[in-house]
């Protein structure tokens, strides 16, 4: 019921500590500085009738599957509108990062000054957007966040967008539906780099203006994490529930079987967390263990609208009905809407960066998630975040919505 628990540790240490890989690159990782991934358009100079787009994003390593699907997202949005916008074609020149910092400065680079692409885009990693935004600063470059949730990523550059999510956003909800849901006490565990810090300061923060209150706080270690001591320490504080927060992908089966072995059900402590613990293509493996677990995020498999119809049908034309569109999916999908509808705002001839942002900002979408809007101050996404309960539904688990917070800005801003 549970599987896949060996590689967690090697990903989230890559994230903190990736710059140890940039020294030991392979030949491999070398060769897609000079030409993109298997199945792309090769890179050409851009022209006033061809949008070319750098996406920088891991397709190898631990960190394969959030480039797949945001990839998969992307070309799923194209495979909607035949591959152009307003009739002109779209070239994405594909850069496998890794998920390494230095490894995504230098593939950046090349798109920038070699490639001349219009758009900068993906990010799946807090430390990679960090390490690119001075590049799109001096180049004057739109970088287009799909799913890196920081907070403070779209301070780094006046040329950052993001159309995901923020770690606050999505965590002050839950604070405040515990405590309207009569939840008094909470155990706070959450990985400790910075997406963590970020969504255990906002959970402490609105839990406890609600009348709650933070009864301890642990942070796992990202390099090679052992739930299981944690999760002892979780159950001997009898707290009512526990927020987590944990990377998504492997990780959450771990913490899931952590849990489901040392009885935190029966104990009846409760189990709450921001959506990455129960991400759409991980929860099948975490089994009967995940029902009944309470998150909050902003796109579900499992939402009920015709945008999401469109969008899940897209996704298996064009990825494969094997991986289950998740939140970074449609981080994707709604990023290659956001970069058509400005394109077609600011009509023929080359990109310039300065009226793209211009365009991005007050931007309005409907999204396979709900209702979209880039905030035009802080470019930062304004969306619904929704509570969301597991349950299973034929052979398959799912998050499925029975609240909604609409509008929600990042409170960490």
């Amino acid at each position: 019921m549970i599987a896949k628990f060996g590689s967690s540790w090697a990903e989230v240490w890559l994230l903190v500590l990736g710059v140890v890989l940039s020294s030991c690159r392979s030949s491999d990782t070398a060769k897609t500085e000079a030409e993109p991934a298997s199945g792309t358009t090769p890179a050409a100079a851009s022209t006033a009738d061809v949008i070319e787009i750098g996406l920088l994003a891991p397709f190898s390593g631990p960190f394969a599957s959030l480039g797949a699907q945001i990839e998969g997202g992307i070309k799923a949005y194209l495979d909607t509108q035949g591959g152009t916008i307003d009739g002109r074609k779209v070239e994405l020149l594909v850069r496998d990062t890794t998920g390494v910092p230095d490894v995504a400065k230098r593939l950046a680079q090349g798109l920038i000054v070699r490639d001349q692409v219009d758009f900068l885009a993906g990010f799946a990693l807090t430390p990679v957007a960090m390490a690119v935004a001075p590049l799109a600063t001096e180049a004057k470059k739109p970088m287009v966040i799909m799913n890196a949730a920081t907070s403070s990523i779209t301070t780094k550059s006046p040329y950052v967008v993001r159309v995901s999510l923020t770690l606050p956003q999505v965590t002050a909800p839950l604070a405040t539906w515990a405590a309207k849901n009569g939840i008094r006490n909470v155990y706070s565990l959450v990985s400790d780099y910075a997406p963590g810090a970020d969504a255990e300061a906002q959970f402490k923060k609105t839990f406890e203006a609600a009348g709650g209150k933070v009864v301890a706080a642990d942070k796992v270690p990202v390099n090679n994490p052992d739930f299981a001591p944690f999760v002892q320490r979780v159950k001997d504080a009898k707290p009512e529930a526990v927020f987590v927060f944990v990377p998504a992908g492997t990780q959450g089966i771990a913490f899931m079987k952590a849990a489901h072995e040392r009885g935190l059900g029966e104990a009846g402590i409760r189990i709450i967390a921001t959506g990455d613990l129960t991400e759409d293509q991980q929860i099948d493996p975490m089994g009967d263990a995940a029902l009944g677990v309470v998150t909050t995020h902003h796109y579900s498999a499992a939402h009920t609208s015709p945008e999401n119809d469109v969008f899940k049908a897209a996704f298996a034309k064009v990825a494969g009905t094997q991986l289950r569109p998740n939140f970074m999916a449609v981080g994707g999908y709604d990023g290659m809407a956001a970069i058509a509808a400005v394109v077609r705002k600011l009509g023929p001839g080359k990109i310039d960066g300065d009226r793209a942002i211009e365009a991005f900002k007050g931007l309005e979408l409907t999204s396979p998630r709900g209702p979209l809007r880039i905030d035009a101050e802080t470019r930062d996404v304004v969306q619904t975040v929704y509570v969301r309960k597991v349950e299973k539904r034929g052979e398959h688990y799912y998050n499925v919505e029975f609240e909604e917070y609409p509008a929600q800005k990042d409170p960490g801003k």
